[in-house]
This record gives C-alpha cells, structure tokens and sequence, in this order.
C-alpha cells in the first residue's frame, strides 16, 4: 500500500482513500495496456464487487481518472466507463496550465521545441528505414499538393514535425515533443489565419516545404550532420516567421 507523508509533523503517514486505491488500481491496468483505449469498464455492480467498495467509492475513483483523461463516464442507463488511452493531448493540455503557472512564454517553448528536434533529425539518418523513408515521402506529396490551400498545408507542415521525431525511435522524446507540440500547432495555426492568404504567408509555406524535402533528403542520404544542422537553422527560422508581430514574452493563452 502506498503512503505519503502527513501534514501532521514527521513520522506521520496518511493512508490513501480507498477511491485513491481504486483508481490506482485501474490506472495501472491502463498504463501497462491491460486495458485499451475504447475498452468499456466492467458493470458498476461487477467493479464494486471486485474492489470491495460501495458504489459512492466507485465514483469518486472514477472522478479522479476522469480528470485524468484516462476514462470517460456516460450516465444513464447505456452509460458506462469507457478507457481513454494516455495521449499527447492531454499531457500537452497539463503542461500548457504548468507552463502558463509559471509564466513560460512562447520563445520559451520554441526554444524547447528547437533543442529537441535536430537531434531527432540526425537520429533518424543515421537509422532510417525504408519504411522510414515512405512515409516521410509521402508525407511530402501530401504536403505538396496541399500548398495552395493554407490552411491545409499548415497542418500537414506542423504534422511532419511530429513525424520527423516519432521516426526517430525514442519515445520519450515523442511525447516531451507532442507536449510542445500541442501548444505551438495552436500557435502556428494562429498565426496562419492572421495574414490569410497574404503574399507572405504564401512564400513562407513554400519556403519551409523546401526545407522539408531537404531534410528528408539528408536523412535519405544518412547524413547525420547535415540532416541536424539543417533543421536547426529551419526552426530557428519558423520561429522568427511565427513570432513576427506577436508578442513572444506573452504568458500562454492558446489552451483556453
């Protein structure tokens, strides 16, 4: 059984709530993928029976994995607990709230966002795998039939990002990056539909498309360096692009 340190003074430990057990319980079932995400919890009747719990109990553990988005509740009678499985999503929505606690600013996180990247970039050369390569051309093509339509081609640009890091292989690095991801897409998207279909923002869809097929050439070649050093100064750019008339020291708004 878990126990914490009570507020009471040193030595004390509070017991946790039999909710709380509950919930951990199910959250373990959850994370270590016994349960998946769509599957539909077992009968109210048949979960108070296995926990021991009354069904007050019960609700109050799944209040606290609701508010963990790692279950949804319908009521009713064809409601029922169905299983969310644990997304970049909602760990981006979290991190969004810390991050505007403290006063993080977009620069903040585009500055996060660029050490994180290169290095992806450059792991996936030296790795890359024919199955790499097509989906990061076709990727590509999607992105390149998509450029006179901003508002699509903006998406697809901001979801090989995604790609580029989920390819490397290291999925601690997938989710620090869907985190930040969540809240520059946002960002990105804004600043999109602010110049619309302005001659600018044309040219700078382009001009990043560019530099992703350069990317995915260098990663075709294995080289390593350059694929890093590459994405480095492309993100610095986009930055610069993303950033121009806002105000970067601005605390985070965009998960309201």
């Amino acid at each position: 059984m878990t126990v914490v340190p009570a507020a009471g003074g040193p030595g004390l430990v509070r017991v946790p709530k039999m909710a709380e057990l509950v919930a951990h319980r199910l959250r373990r079932q959850i994370v270590a993928g016994e349960l998946s995400g769509g599957d539909a919890l077992p009968p109210e009747a048949a979960l108070m029976a296995q926990f021991g719990v009354s069904r007050p109990t019960l609700r109050e553990a799944f209040r606290v994995l609701e508010g963990e988005g790692l279950i949804t509740v319908r009521r009713g009678a064809h409601g029922g607990a169905r299983v969310c499985a644990p997304s970049d999503d909602a760990a981006g929505r979290y991190a969004g709230l810390v991050l505007e606690y403290r006063g993080a600013t977009l620069a903040d996180v585009y500055d996060a966002r660029n050490i994180i990247e290169p290095p992806c970039a450059a792991v996936l050369a030296r790795r890359r795998t024919r199955a790499d390569l097509d989906e990061l051309n076709t990727q590509l093509e999607l992105t390149r039939a998509s450029l006179d339509t901003p508002s699509v081609a903006i998406d697809l640009l901001n979801e090989f990002h995604a790609l580029l890091v989920r390819r490397s292989g290291n999925q601690t690095m997938t989710v620090l990056s869907g985190m930040l991801r969540q809240i520059i897409d946002r960002s990105t998207v804004r600043h999109v539909h602010a110049l619309a279909d302005s001659p600018q923002n044309a040219e700078a869809l382009r001009a990043g498309f560019r530099e992703h097929e350069k990317v995915v050439a260098l990663i075709t070649a294995r080289d390593a360096p350059a694929a890093d050093a590459l994405w480095r100064r492309h993100l610095t750019a986009a930055q610069r692009h993303n950033l121009s008339g806002s105000q970067p020291e601005t605390v985070l708004d965009l998960l309201d």
